[in-house]
């Protein structure tokens, strides 16, 4: 038997995370093919407990945003689907593991609940990188200034002085 972190790799996992209207999620199918279980009894689970499911957990798909999700992967492989995907946020992952009772599904979750806060975290670095960097060139354009005003007062010094003017008529 495989190992618990061998079950599914990190970057399988997280080659499925998208973006769906601003939060981080993973689609039923993607979640199925994960978990080792049809689509239909994904759904299923879900449906029977449907009150540990929020919105803010799961939600459907509209048509636009499905259309535009398989454009962004060009041809589909996934096939023809009579129904819109639902889109799982991490809490709703974490609660398909107490509907899908399996050891598979268990440790499964837990690989893709580390894909979630590692993300999260590279996000939050990312953010933090980006900050330092504008604080950053805020400093390099107040320095610029400074060594070009010290640029433009040496020129002055080394400039010859001017000669006085002679009146005329003398």
């Amino acid at each position: 038997m495989k190992s618990k972190s061998e079950i599914v790799p990190h970057s399988l996992i997280e080659n499925k995370i998208v973006v769906i209207r601003g939060h981080k999620v993973m689609l039923d199918f993607h979640l199925a093919e994960l978990y080792g279980v049809e689509v239909k009894v994904l759904k299923r689970a879900v449906r029977r407990n449907i009150g540990r499911f929020p919105r803010d957990f799961m939600f459907k798909m509209t048509d636009e945003e499905y259309n535009i999700l398989r454009s962004q992967f060009g041809t589909s492989s996934w096939g023809g689907r009579r129904y819109l995907p639902y889109a799982f946020t991490e809490q709703g992952v974490a609660m398909l593991s107490s509907v899908l009772r399996s050891q598979r599904a268990i440790f499964v979750n837990i690989q893709i609940i580390r894909a979630f806060v590692k993300l999260r975290e590279i996000l939050s670095t990312h953010k933090e990188l980006a900050f330092k960097l504008n604080q950053l060139e805020t400093k390099v354009e107040r320095h610029d200034e400074e060594i070009q005003a010290i640029f433009e007062a040496i020129r002055r010094l080394m400039a010859p002085p001017e000669k006085p003017k002679r009146p005329i008529g003398f």
